[in-house]
């Protein structure tokens, strides 16, 4: 915001002795909340922009104590019997709204986020059924947010599936993602059949899932 950003006028009420301070919810681009990672300590919760219905109703849960509802169709039939909700991990704008609209079209509802930093910390705040994680992000990519969330899996021994995102589909790719500890692979751009395939492979629809090809069809 002008003359006061968002960190600066959470620090003056901070500073306020006479102010009860509420819960401070920030609304931010993914680009700021990256840069500012120190002082998003000040803060009860953060939504990325473009806010969802969704996302936003389980931050406002979340800062004020109370459990999330069970997610419910957004658009369409979801077709693995009920509505997920999936994390993205997707730092281009355009592949973002491509991939939250089909997901939204198939029924889920998505947190985006743009780095992988940001993915493992959207893991350890907040419950995901499935993630779907691109490679080649800043900051930390994808293959190294895959084997953080795995470590943290070890402590709490719950394994989500998590589905890699790349532009290529070269040889070694599926090497690369099952050393890292992903389960499946898509290539970009993202077709809604295909989509819609691998998520229904690992949120129960085969009880013994494998990784798909990673040769294209010519």
């Amino acid at each position: 915001m002008p003359e006061m950003d968002g960190f600066e006028l959470v620090a003056e009420i901070n500073r306020d002795p006479q102010l009860a301070v509420p819960p401070i919810m920030m609304l931010s681009s993914v680009e700021l909340l990256a840069a500012d990672r120190e002082r998003r300590a000040s803060l009860s919760c953060y939504v990325v922009k473009p806010v969802m219905a969704a996302s936003l109703l389980r931050a406002i849960l979340k800062v004020l104590g109370k459990a999330a509802p069970v997610p419910t169709r957004i658009h369409g039939t979801c077709e693995t019997g009920r509505a997920l909700r999936v994390l993205l991990a997707e730092d281009n704008v355009v592949n973002q709204k491509l991939a939250t609209r089909l997901l939204e079209r198939l029924g889920h509802s998505v947190a985006v986020v743009g780095t992988g930093h940001e993915a493992v910390e959207a893991y350890c705040r907040e419950s995901f059924d499935v993630i779907l994680m691109d490679v080649q992000m800043p900051d930390m990519n994808g293959y190294e947010a895959t084997e953080s969330v795995r470590e943290r899996e070890g402590e709490s021994g719950v394994h989500i599936p998590i589905i890699a995102l790349t532009a290529n589909a070269m040889k070694g790719d599926r090497e690369l993602c099952l050393a890292a500890g992903m389960d499946d692979y898509l290539s970009k751009p993202i077709r809604k059949d295909q989509l819609e395939a691998v998520i229904r492979r690992w949120t129960g629809a085969s009880a013994q899932p494998q990784p798909v090809s990673l040769v294209r069809e010519q």
